[in-house]
């Protein structure tokens, strides 16, 4: 029997390595800490706020979906991509603490066509609404030189900014991690909008992949092009009810870079690390890799982990005291939470997944 190549974010066109070259750039940008108005920039692990006033700091971040554009527009279904937008946005506003005050959103098209408009709208205002913001402003430009899609007309890419407020005594800091401390996990609808492009590129053939995207493969019950297109959950409702009644330590949107993005905590917590065990992914995980084997290659479980939210699309960190505090409260709210792992001090990611440990690297 062949062996099987072994298939990384990095083969299917994702540098990881130059990503982090790049990201070293952003100490550039300290030298414009300097011109907020109202006092310092306060560093955080996973971005950076600024003070409003004496007591209160703004957390603005924009995102955009990534190449998960091309899946709805293999599908033609365009309706939902603006909830992922807005869910990008507003979930990383949460991590210090703030409460998202309103969107902004800038749409790229090659063509500015009203129906795709329509679409478009219909999820970034439904997104909206879950997350308690407005949409105070936006822009939609024709830029058809630039955006090239599958098909004629319809390419674009979405971006959303969204702006949210804390006050200085509830900032989610990061900070006072140590070992025992518990992991909870708020459940993902899926692939949420990471590692999409390893995903197209296994999954459909438009991408040299295996499936069309009407096709239902076996442990799906549905096409899988609408399957990849689950939109991404919103956490605005119940991270911000969690932490009016418990202390959060931390809190890590689980994006790009998965589980090893719980590293990032350790610059304000040195000396911590990670173990996680409470896996349940939704079978479209199972079926990436599986379908991987079909088409001779193989996605190792570390990269997985390091690649995709594996079921669980939030994280926060508190106190091993507040636990069944905390579990109580969620389980009287309207989502999937649990505990997934807890802070160690071996100053690593470990993964315990189908009876294997794994350390992230």
């Amino acid at each position: 029997m062949s062996m099987l190549k072994n298939y990384t974010y990095d083969d299917a066109g994702v540098n990881r390595k130059q990503r982090i070259e790049s990201k070293k750039q952003l100490c550039l940008l300290q030298e414009t800490y300097k011109q907020s108005i109202f006092g310092e920039v306060l560093k955080l692990p996973y971005g950076n706020i600024f003070p409003a006033g004496q007591n209160q700091y703004l957390d603005l971040v924009i995102e955009g979906v990534g190449t998960k554009v091309l899946i709805a527009q293999l599908t033609k279904k365009y309706d939902t991509i603006g909830i992922d937008a807005v869910a990008m946005a507003v979930n990383d506003v949460i991590r210090s603490g703030a409460k998202p005050l309103a969107i902004a959103d800038n749409i790229h098209a090659q063509e500015s066509n009203p129906d795709l408009v329509k679409d478009w709208l219909a999820g970034v205002t439904k997104g909206a609404v879950e997350s308690g913001c407005p949409v105070t402003g936006g822009e939609i430009g024709d830029v058809a030189e630039i955006i090239n899609g599958l098909s004629q007309n319809t390419g674009f890419d979405m971006i959303v900014a969204s702006v949210g407020v804390v006050d200085k005594e509830n900032i989610i800091t990061g900070e006072n991690i140590t070992s025992g401390d518990q992991i909870i996990g708020f459940a993902s609808s899926g692939l949420h909008s990471n590692g999409i492009t390893l995903a197209r590129k296994i999954l459909f053939k438009q991408w040299g992949g295996k499936f069309e995207p009407t096709d239902i493969p076996n442990g799906l019950d549905r096409e899988i092009g609408i399957e990849a297109l689950e939109p991404t959950k919103i956490y605005v409702n119940q991270l911000l009810k969690i932490a009016s009644k418990i202390k959060i330590k931390a809190a890590v949107h689980i994006t790009g870079d998965a589980y090893t993005k719980f590293n990032n905590l350790t610059r304000v917590s040195p000396g911590i690390g990670f173990r996680f065990d409470n896996f349940h992914p939704q079978p479209i995980f199972t079926l990436m890799q599986r379908t991987a084997t079909e088409l001779g290659y193989s996605i190792s479980d570390e990269e997985m982990f390091k690649t995709f939210n594996m079921g669980w699309g939030f994280g926060i960190v508190i106190d091993r005291a507040d636990i069944d505090t905390a579990m109580g409260y969620i389980s009287q709210m309207d989502f999937e939470a649990d505990v997934i792992g807890e802070i160690t001090d071996k100053q690593a990611v470990e993964i315990v997944y189908n009876n294997k440990q794994m350390i992230l690297t």
